[in-house]
């Protein structure tokens, strides 16, 4: 009897061992198949385009590395310290110092890199290669003193400078809007006064809130007292809302700004008005600045003071596509305020207008 049984698990050994040896076999040549099948996908995600001849930052696509995993840099972008060496940088400003209403922007530039595992390479919509065309990277954010506004300031100048003598062009995820100040500070020193695409609910153009000349609500103020502005070149796009006096953007108008209420935006395409913007810009540079908040609630509700009856989506897209041509010099998206927006919907808007601020930069490829 012992016999037999020694006999028997001999055998049933014998039998599991060669199945084993065959699956084995069979998972090396389901393998060795899958992986040559990578093997010819791999362009997709290579860095390396034959088309340019150059090497590029390329995201790595979901087809192959989970969007859930790794270090949220943008659009899952390589982090580097410094702008040397790039077209372009994603860089963030957590700040919500200057804010008047609801806080949070600080927390404003880790939400949106989060939600940018979204993006892809390529802009359906336009056709747009960035990835093909401009060296990109995430450098981080400014480390700024979340104590003192002022200081902040100096701060953020202090890097912008660094940035742009790179020749880099800045893509910025604020933070509150306060920031545009000390940018175009640093903007100006390079390229001089610029023109100046400002999108919002608001015209930020007030001199003095609650005693203080520097806040949210006063960048552009300060910027024409400074000359960063070249005033016959600026457009504020989307303005609403109640206000302190029956007529909120005299002073604005008499600057010379062309001032586009949200009731001129009403039921209509915006490429019309684009159009328009594009040749009162001219050739010389321009900044573009985003607010969310000039989005209505329904599609942006993350902000610290948020506007009914505002642009749609698809009027923001309008906006930033229809920059393209220009030539852009920097970019901010700022006042998205996680945590009014548990969904994380305003900041993955966010995100793809930042990605549409890329596709239109001067050097980007497009595709026929």
């Amino acid at each position: 009897m012992l016999s037999l049984l020694k006999t028997s698990r001999i055998d049933i050994l014998g039998t599991l061992r060669r199945s084993c040896i065959r699956i084995t076999d069979t998972f090396s040549e389901v393998s060795a198949v899958c992986n040559k099948t990578l093997d010819r996908r791999r362009p997709c995600i290579t860095p390396t385009r034959l088309c340019s001849g150059k090497r590029y930052n390329v995201p790595p696509s979901a087809e192959f590395v989970a969007r859930v995993s790794g270090i949220a840099t943008m659009g899952k972008l390589p982090y580097q310290e410094t702008a040397d060496g790039l077209d372009a940088a994603f860089v963030g400003v957590p700040i919500d110092t200057g804010t008047s209403n609801r806080p949070g922007t600080r927390f404003g530039p880790r939400q949106i890199r989060a939600e940018s595992a979204m993006l892809r390479a390529y802009n359906s919509g336009t056709r747009a290669a960035p990835y093909e065309s401009l060296m990109v990277a995430d450098i981080g954010d400014v480390n700024v003193n979340v104590y003192d506004l002022k200081d902040t300031c100096r701060r953020i100048r202090e890097a912008y400078r660094t940035i742009l003598a790179t020749g880099c062009i800045p893509l910025t995820m604020g933070g509150d809007h306060t920031i545009a100040y000390p940018i175009l500070q640093a903007v100006a020193e390079k390229h001089g006064p610029v023109g100046l695409i400002h999108v919002d609910a608001h015209a930020d153009t007030s001199d003095v809130v609650l005693g203080e000349k520097i806040g949210h609500g006063t960048p552009f103020r300060r910027c024409v007292e400074e000359g960063l502005l070249d005033c016959k070149r600026v457009v504020q796009i989307g303005l609403r809302g109640t206000g302190y006096s029956p007529d909120a953007y005299e002073w604005s108008r008499a600057q010379g700004f062309r001032v586009v209420q949200v009731e001129e935006c009403w039921f209509k395409s915006l490429a019309p008005l684009m159009a328009a913007v594009r040749t009162q810009m001219g050739t010389g540079p321009v900044y573009l600045s985003f607010d969310i908040d000039a989005l209505d609630p329904a599609f942006a509700p993350g902000t610290g003071t948020p506007e009914i009856a505002g642009l749609t989506s698809i009027q923001g897209l309008e906006i930033i596509r229809g920059c393209h041509g220009l030539n852009l010099v920097g970019c901010d998206l700022v006042e998205v305020s996680p945590p009014y927006d548990t969904t994380g919907n305003t900041a993955l808007t966010a995100a793809n207008l930042l990605f549409e601020m890329m596709c239109v930069l001067p050097k980007t490829k497009y595709y026929d």
